[in-house]
């Protein structure tokens, strides 16, 4: 009997999902060794602090400071440090060494993935990322291959946990954004620090990768435009649920042709309108999900939990055991497909519908001076609702109008809300959200 090979795994990394990925090796070395045809032996655990407290109890011995040693020894690697460096430093080391590199690092991929896909390449070895994008959801493997023979031609997705609890707590329970963060934070679901997440980093980083698989063109962060949803207010929220909406922000990436007739790819990240029976209006709490639309395939929807320690090491195993399985039957690694080189269009290009929020004076004319000028900019109007308001003290009466447009194009959009501005009755423009799915 042939004895089984041993490839040794590096650990860059024990946060919550560092972790929870030494612990299943260890836990389940016999059953990984029966999937992937060798051993896994976990060589070491690279961390900053070799003394500091951990929920998960693993060999004080695996641990060192030692990074750069770990990663030279190394069969596979996997990286759960985060941030820019010495994450991508450590990467392009081990995949020089000729090692399967294992990743989660979105952020180093939106900013910096073409330089390692260009490296996997040349090593011949694998740089697997699905643990990047929607935490225990399988979807970039899918894109990646089941869909290969496929053409999609557009991805929607809730990848960012936080911003979905803190708009759903909005939406189900009228709570300030303020209130619904700070929940957020106690419950774990948002750093001390929620920038990456409110303000649409972390979810633009994500936009990045998706669009990067789903078009097979390499787009980086920069490409992405980006919204966050501190500007969402509860008012946002209860008008969009009375007129049967609910707010999301979501991850778009799309395939379209511009004015000039060129063809191109939007991405973005931005809040945005759903009906609320499309599929995505019903992701609730901290969860994910990716609605994909395809030429053959039609409309396919990706659910899941989209972070935490268990489910994102679950992602992590995946491509683990995958790279394992590689390198014991031999032949390159797999890492992505860049076939075409489609250009990123800006926002300005984009076909969608407007929602807008206007507070205007309550007197004859004012829906028709607003109806005309929507015409002039080739804007139509789909819903108009409106609604009567008595200042007690003034006693002057306002009206407040909620618009729904049809779907035009981002830049006729914009122009046309800059003109309503201008208008003499308009008091104010107190929302304007995109809105998807009408």
């Amino acid at each position: 009997m042939t004895e089984m090979r041993t490839l040794k795994v590096a650990l860059l990394g024990c946060g919550n999902v560092g972790a929870q990925v030494a612990r299943i090796l260890i836990e389940d070395a016999d059953a990984l060794a029966a999937r992937t045809g060798a051993r896994l032996q976990l060589s070491g655990i690279a961390v900053r602090n070799v003394n500091a407290a951990r929920d998960v109890d693993l060999p004080q011995e695996l641990f060192t400071t030692d990074a750069e040693t770990l990663v030279k020894d190394a069969d596979l690697v996997i990286e759960l440090m985060g941030g820019i460096e010495p994450a991508r430093t450590l990467i392009l080391s081990a995949l020089r060494n000729g090692a399967c590199v294992v990743t989660g690092n979105k952020a180093l991929l939106a900013q910096d993935g073409p330089t390692l896909y260009e490296e996997a390449d040349k090593a011949g070895v694998q740089l697997s990322y699905e643990a990047a994008v929607a935490g225990a959801i399988p979807i970039l493997r899918p894109i990646r291959d089941s869909l290969s023979g496929d053409r999609i031609t557009r991805v929607l997705g809730i990848v960012n946990g936080t911003t979905n609890f803190i708009l759903d707590q909005m939406d189900t329970t009228g709570a300030q954004f303020a209130d619904a963060l700070a929940e957020a934070q106690r419950l774990g679901y948002a750093e001390a620090d929620p920038t990456a997440d409110v303000e649409g980093h972390d979810a633009a980083a994500k936009a990045a990768i998706l669009a990067s698989l789903s078009f097979h063109t390499r787009f980086a962060l920069d490409d992405v435009h980006c919204e966050g949803i501190t500007s969402v207010s509860a008012s946002d929220i209860a008008a969009a649920k009375d007129a049967g909406f609910v707010i999301k922000l979501l991850a778009i990436a799309e395939k379209l042709t511009d004015a000039d007739g060129k063809e191109g790819v939007s991405v973005r990240v931005h809040p945005t309108l759903l009906p609320r029976e499309h599929p995505l209006a019903a992701v609730r709490g901290a969860f994910n999900a990716v609605f994909i639309e395809a030429e053959n395939a039609g409309e396919l929807m990706f659910y899941g939990q989209g972070a935490g320690g268990t489910p994102t090491a679950s992602a992590v195993l995946g491509d683990l055991v995958s790279a394992a399985r590689r390198l014991v039957l031999g032949g390159p690694g797999r890492t992505e497909t860049t076939t075409g080189h489609v250009p990123a269009l800006p926002i300005d290009a984009a076909t969608t519908s407007y929602y807008i929020g206007l507070d205007v004076a309550d007197q004859p004319g004012v829906l028709a001076k607003i109806a005309q000028l929507f015409a002039e900019h080739g804007v139509s109007i789909e819903i108009m609702r409106q609604t009567i308001h008595r200042d007690s003290a003034s006693n002057v009466e306002s009206a407040e109008l909620r618009i729904v447009t049809h779907r035009a194009s981002e830049a006729a959009l914009a122009a046309t809300v800059e003109a309503v501005k201008s208008l003499d009755v308009i008091n104010s423009v107190t929302s304007v959200l995109r809105v998807e799915g009408v």
